[in-house]
């Protein structure tokens, strides 16, 4: 029986899944990875592989992972087009950490000797790196997830909601995203208040989605409130001697109504730039970001920087560090009779 076939390497990140595809039937165009992914978003045949490959039945409402594709220059080695049920983001903290760990693991990027290799990938919001650490047999142990510039784009912003008027923080990691502390709203960082947090989460993106706020301040490309981050303050926890972490718990809620099971990579980078322009976390000091079901993040300012257009010229570089898994290997067919191609979803 004739039928399409197209073939995947599954992972999880802190238990938010990433299916990696290396393998397309066509081309995707573009002078970049940003341009790609224009184009890509603009396809019926790439939006179809998209749906077929993210909706069920070979997939679920919370799937995510990415199309690998040739990087902008030679300065990388790969680009990638991640995507959701919704179509294609700009950036992906969780699905990078997932990718250098791949890279490594299938041989893709060699692993240096001194237990610290350096997977530079082109993603649609810059140039990130997944600084990957092995142990002496080569395993990987680690994934260090050092982001593009990452700072606040706006703070304490009013928005009317159906518990009454809230106030969230607005800050790019690669993507924009909205801060709502969870106690303003009577909720708690459980998983038996995830409907709640969806609910709101995607009640809190749609009311910004037309606003100044969600714009870019200097690239179009990437405007739009990409997810609404429910946070939690937790006690402070140890981070070596003499020192104390800031520690926080999270549920990320992205495109419409997803719920992300990590902390959320690109998030995590957000909640940085914003908590150290608030002046709650310090230079070099950790942040210990824990998800709904439990999993965790440690990131850090690696430095400031500045950003042309960011009036507070407090921008930093944010590392997430985390753990990426294989979950397992993947051969999808497409059976031309199948009435439900390329998919669905039920929300």
């Amino acid at each position: 029986m004739a039928g399409e076939t197209y073939r995947s390497v599954d992972y999880h990140t802190g238990g938010e899944p990433f299916r990696i595809v290396t393998e397309l039937p066509f081309a995707l165009e573009g002078a970049d990875v940003a341009e790609k992914r224009i184009r890509a978003m603009a396809s019926a045949e790439v939006e179809r592989v998209r749906r077929l490959l993210c909706h069920e039945p070979r997939g679920h409402a919370d799937m995510y992972g990415g199309f690998v594709v040739e990087p902008n220059d030679a300065g990388a080695h790969l680009g990638v087009l991640f995507w959701h049920k919704d179509g294609f983001s700009t950036a992906c903290g969780h699905g990078t950490i997932a990718l250098g760990t791949w890279a490594v693991e299938s041989g893709l990027v060699a692993p240096d000797p001194s237990g610290v290799t350096d997977v530079v990938i082109d993603v649609p919001s810059g140039r990130v790196t997944a600084r990957v650490r092995t142990d002496a047999q080569a395993q990987v142990t680690g994934v260090d997830f050092i982001n593009v510039p990452s700072y606040v784009l706006a703070v304490d912003v009013p928005v009317r909601t159906s518990r009454g008027e809230l106030r969230v923080d607005i800050a790019f990691g690669g993507a924009i995203y909205a801060q709502l502390d969870a106690a303003t709203a009577g909720l708690t960082v459980t998983p038996g208040a995830v409907e709640e947090i969806i609910a709101l989460g995607r009640e809190i993106k749609w009311r910004l989605a037309d606003t100044e706020f969600a714009r870019h301040p200097f690239d179009d490309r990437l405007s739009g409130i990409y997810g609404t981050i429910v946070f939690e303050r937790l006690p402070e926890a140890e981070a070596g001697p003499g020192a104390r972490a800031l520690r926080q718990r999270n549920a990320t809620v992205f495109a419409d109504g997803e719920l992300d099971r990590s902390p959320c990579g690109s998030g995590t980078c957000a909640r940085v730039a914003t908590l150290t322009s608030a002046g709650e976390l310090g230079d070099g000091q950790e942040l210990h970001h824990e998800s709904v079901v439990g999993s965790g993040f440690t990131a850090v300012a690696l430095e400031r920087t500045l950003v042309e257009g960011i009036p507070t010229s407090q921008a930093v570089i944010p590392q997430v560090t985390g753990t990426a898994h294989r979950t397992g290997e993947h051969t999808f067919v497409v059976d031309p009779r199948d009435e439900l191609v390329p998919g669905f979803v039920l929300r």
